[in-house]
């Protein structure tokens, strides 16, 4: 018999579970899956002292998630932010009066006030490092003066340009930022760096301002201003001037942006820039969850295009982008394609190629990781040569599948089971008492199990054969790996009323009579089962709902 539980041991996630209801359960619902269960636990059924003080405890723990999931107030807490929610400060605060509604606003206000805080601790570092490799030797073997080279003659890859920047924020109040940020340049032996301090302060949620200084090697300082307004709520504005001091005097410039929500996934822009580099440019971005479409024109005395781009963003779990555009000038046009794929939970591999005159074909490979991206741009070309374009098409996929199948996959694979090795040996005293709350659980049902069995085979009813829960190895690859379920036939048996069992879409682990044999790990529940005299099997998924008599389950003895 299992030993006693002691106060603390009595521990419970969710209350909805516990329960067996939707979390859209109503008063009716809630009211009545409560009165189960007391009827269940209620100590009066229990003679033998030591059941009958297991049944206290676990009485208490279902009379807690009633009182608070027939609460409103309580349960928008709870519903936000779990048990955690109702202890931590601010709840005696909060009226007890108000709506739910207006609670849930005060909750999320508090999060995003701790959240503003944790923000204004961190630095934000941003970075950029862009590498420049000239393989042009690899595809143009024509010397002008020589003919076509050697055979023996090595193709000569080199790097010849770096770029570096970086900036950091430095929050001085609730309103006030200082941003720090530099950048080191250098082309073919030829070096340039500047610095930047700005200062900016937003005033309201409507509004804000920031003053720049700069200086650098190439150029002398810098003295900028910038100011965001919303104009209403559907449209904003930006307005930035500067100086530049240099040995040719000051050179001012302005540049304005003029934004507007056309409607809900479409933003409109109009861009003006008056200075060193004068032009007007004119967007539209449409941006969904499958797509994104850009249309630009802009009108120069020096570069004016039009520009047209179109991404796909496909559904799945690694965010696989795919993207196409065409640029065109009157100096030439340009074409470009590429995709960029989730590798990790914080990194996104990419690559793009262009093909143009007079620029050739060039390959781009892009990593973002967290808030560094670094940038590989890889002249190949400078002619529209075929067999560039297609090593630089297939060579990036080629290379991908390779570290995919190599490098990734096994390191994901190896730190994935580090993660959930290091998760149950932290949980492994929980687990424990969980289990030891369950064991409890089912010696108290023994008895409403026999009569509910009983009951159900008077009319040819639901009787649960066997149940187990946990994560199944079906897989004949990984038959070396160690089932890991537990006896939930009991616990089942005991939901059954007037031969039907549901099951809510919570995780069954919060059941009555279960715990998580396996955290961390995917499970499921299979339940062998019999009705009408006709042996009924269904595996179902852990938050998958659950109805139980099914046609759809029943097994087919002829074959």
């Amino acid at each position: 018999m299992a030993s006693p539980l002691d106060d603390d041991e009595i521990l419970n996630d969710d209350y909805y579970s516990l329960l067996n209801v939707r979390r859209e359960a109503t008063q009716e619902e809630l009211k009545a899956a409560y009165r189960r269960l007391c009827m269940l636990y209620h100590p009066d059924k229990h003679r033998n002292p030591e059941l009958k003080c297991q049944a206290e405890k676990l009485f208490d723990l279902v009379h807690k998630a009633y009182e608070v999931l027939s609460d409103p107030q309580t349960r928008a807490i709870y519903d936000i932010y779990g048990k955690r929610g109702l202890e931590i400060e601010g709840w005696e605060v909060v009226e007890r009066k108000r709506t739910p509604t207006e609670i849930r606003e005060e909750y999320e206000r508090l999060a995003k006030n701790r959240e503003n805080r944790r923000l204004q601790e961190s630095t934000n570092p941003k970075g950029t490092i862009s590498v420049g490799i000239d393989a042009r030797d690899l595809f143009d073997w024509h010397d002008e003066d020589y003919g076509y080279l050697n055979e023996d003659d090595f193709p000569n890859v080199e790097i010849d340009k770096m770029h570096i920047s970086q900036s950091i924020e430095a929050p001085l109040t609730t309103r006030d930022t200082a941003v720090l940020s530099g950048s080191l340049s250098t082309r073919n032996g030829n070096g340039s760096g500047n610095i930047n301090l700005a200062l900016r302060r937003v005033t309201s949620a409507q509004n804000w301002g920031e003053l720049e200084f700069g200086a650098g090697d190439s150029e002398g300082p810098l003295f900028g201003m910038k100011i965001f307004q919303h104009l209403t709520p559907r449209c904003y504005m930006t307005a930035q001037c500067e100086l530049q001091f240099s040995s040719h005097g000051v050179r001012p410039g302005v540049t304005t942006v003029l934004a507007r929500h056309l409607d809900k996934n479409t933003m409109g822009y109009l861009q003006w820039c008056w200075g060193m580099h004068s032009f007007m440019n004119t967007s539209i971005v449409r941006d969904t969850n499958s797509s994104r479409f850009t249309f630009a024109v802009q009108l120069s005395i020096r570069r004016s295009f039009m520009m047209m781009s179109y991404q796909y963003k496909f559904q799945d779990e690694d965010e696989t982008k795919i993207r196409g555009s065409i640029k065109s000038s009157l100096f030439g046009t340009v074409i470009e394609y590429g995709a960029e794929r989730k590798i990790s939970r914080h990194s996104v591999l990419g690559a793009t190629v262009s093909v143009g005159v007079p620029l050739g074909v060039s390959l781009k490979i892009k990593l973002n990781r967290a808030s560094q991206t670094y940038l590989f741009p890889i002249h190949l070309t400078d002619q529209l040569l075929p067999s560039a374009v297609f090593y630089a098409t297939v060579g990036p996929l080629v290379f991908y599948l390779a570290m995919q199948k190599l490098i990734i996959r096994p390191y994901l694979k190896a730190r994935k089971e580090q993660e959930l090795e290091r998760q149950q040996e932290s949980s492994a005293t929980n687990i424990s008492k969980k289990k030891q709350e369950a064991e409890a659980a089912v010696l108290l049902m023994q008895e409403s199990v026999r009569r509910i069995i009983e009951a159900e085979e008077s009319r040819l009813g639901l009787i649960i054969l066997n149940a187990w829960y946990g994560k199944f190895v079906t897989d004949t690859s990984r038959r070396h790996e160690r089932a890991k379920v537990i006896d939930v036939t009991v616990p089942l048996q005991c939901l059954v009323k007037d031969s039907k069992l549901m099951l809510t879409e919570a995780t069954k682990s919060g059941l009555p009579g279960f715990y998580d044999p396996c955290v961390g790990e995917e499970k499921s529940l299979k339940v062998l089962y019999q009705f009408r005299g006709v042996m009924h099997q269904v595996l179902s998924g852990d938050t998958e709902p659950l109805r139980i008599p099914k046609q759809s389950h029943r097994i087919d003895t002829d074959t």
